[in-house]
């Protein structure tokens, strides 16, 4: 198909130039440009195989998307942009198009949460006698209702902290900013999983006046916020993979139980000891 680019070296770079973005009419005419200095659009067609009532807005794309340039001689022409200036210029661009699609998407999605927030509660009015408990296994969701409870805490917030982290409280700053605002803020910490990094940034919450203390196991992950909901997350022990299901609650009962649970493994603990004082 071209004379500087070999058949099995041509179909791979086509695919290639495909999983960037380019389709296959758009990937076969710019290697066949590569191999040649100019080409008229028709004759680009014939060797590139591209119909020719298509080659016009093929290599109109080309040109927009920097894989190609245009000569104006007598006829007008089309050469090949150098893949060193074409590629990143390209990627580049793309980068810049999909954040500003994913901030513009972010910005309507912050209207819409809104929106449908209310007409969610009214649908949902009727759902029976499990309001007060809610099901989620995605990990992103996990995270985001985390986020939420620990960002509106008032009073006190008590954790029992364990891998797989679905959110790592020692890598957020929600607790700091909890402990800045009054709230008293107890961690209780897995021992065994803990690392050099996460022990001196353990330290550093100490410092911040919150309280932290280890213990060899936990039975579970637990989250509890001014003594009104709160977060189970169980690991699910079918799956190969570690998976976590969190259990969001409301309910008086409930809290009271798990309060209790979270207090008699306090009492065991041991109080994070400092390295440097050791």
């Amino acid at each position: 198909m071209t004379n500087d680019l070999a058949e099995m070296d041509f179909q791979q770079f086509w695919r290639r130039l495909q999983q960037l973005g380019l389709n296959a009419y758009e990937a076969r005419s710019y290697l066949v440009l590569i191999g040649h200095p100019r080409f008229k659009a028709l004759e680009l067609a014939a060797r590139a195989h591209v119909p020719r009532q298509k080659i016009y807005e093929v290599l109109d794309s080309l040109v927009e998307k920097g894989f190609a340039q245009v000569v104006q001689e007598k006829t007008k022409l089309f050469s090949a942009i150098e893949p060193g200036l074409a590629i990143p210029g390209y990627l580049a661009r793309r980068a810049q198009t999909l954040q500003q699609e994913i901030t513009e998407q972010a910005r309507m999605a912050d209207g819409l949460v809104d929106d449908l927030a209310g007409a969610y509660s009214r649908g949902q009015g009727g759902r029976g006698t499990l309001d007060f408990l809610r099901i989620v296994s995605e990990p992103g969701q996990i995270a985001t209702q985390y986020r939420k409870m620990l960002a509106e805490v008032t009073t006190d917030y008590a954790e029992f902290s364990r891998p797989p982290y679905a959110v790592d409280p020692l890598d957020e700053q929600l607790v700091k900013q909890a402990r800045a605002r009054g709230v008293k803020c107890r961690l209780l910490m897995q021992a065994g999983t803990l690392d050099e990094e996460h022990r001196h940034r353990l330290e550093d919450y100490v410092a911040a006046g919150v309280e932290v203390r280890e213990l060899d196991s936990l039975p579970m992950k637990l989250a509890l916020f001014d003594s009104r909901e709160g977060m189970i997350a169980l690991l699910d022990p079918i799956v190969t993979k570690p998976s976590w299901t969190a259990v969001m609650f409301a309910h008086a009962g409930m809290i009271e139980a798990m309060q209790g649970l979270f207090e008699s493994y306090w009492l065991r603990a041991a109080t994070l000891v400092s390295r440097a004082a050791s």
